[in-house]
């Protein structure tokens, strides 16, 4: 049976972005991103709603050859995995590998999940929250930033309430640091 795990970046004060809608302040560097891929690189199926899905298309495009290595390697992890996602806005998905679903089904993504080798990554604050109010959702990992950007969208959902348990960490040389946790 698989697991389904939850990964993004966040500032210090809870969010994957700023009040802009931006997440510059939390680009990876090539140590970080490298990390990253290695701890995404098992998860063969990654579950996106609209927005994340949105950000994430252009690593279907991007050259490789203008890429540097970590990120390359990200490219081609990224092209190579099946990809959900959850919209009733979009009409289309214009990646290889992706279906579109009109509705975050926590049965389906159950099946899905338990059907799984490895693990299944999900992506977005909005759809891991639905994962985890629907007792989904087991691991959540995610790398700090060394940023306070006092608003924006949050890691996770406000309200939502998860007992944690820490299994892993790392720092980083740029003062990000990772953290990994179980969901207890």
């Amino acid at each position: 049976m698989g697991s389904l795990i939850y990964f993004n970046s966040a500032s210090l004060d809870g969010y994957i972005a700023g009040p802009d809608g931006r997440w510059g302040w939390a680009t990876p560097d090539a140590e970080v991103h490298s990390f990253v891929n290695d701890l995404l690189a098992p998860a063969r199926v990654h579950l996106y709603g609209r927005k994340v899905y949105e950000v994430m298309k252009a690593w279907d495009d991007f050259p490789l050859d203008d890429l540097p290595p970590a990120e390359r390697a990200f490219a081609l992890q990224w092209r190579d995995i099946d990809k959900v996602v959850y919209s009733s806005t979009l009409e289309a998905v214009t990646t290889r590998r992706t279906e579109l679903r009109p509705v975050f089904d926590p049965a389906d993504v159950r099946r899905m999940r338990d059907a799984s080798p490895g693990p299944v990554a999900i992506g977005g604050g909005l759809l891991a929250s639905a994962a985890a109010r629907a007792g989904l959702l087991d691991e959540v990992h995610v790398v700090v930033a060394p940023s306070v950007v006092g608003g924006g969208t949050r890691f996770l959902d406000d309200g939502l309430r998860l007992d944690l348990e820490l299994f892993a960490e790392h720092r980083f040389a740029n003062g990000f640091v990772y953290l990994g946790y179980r969901i207890v």
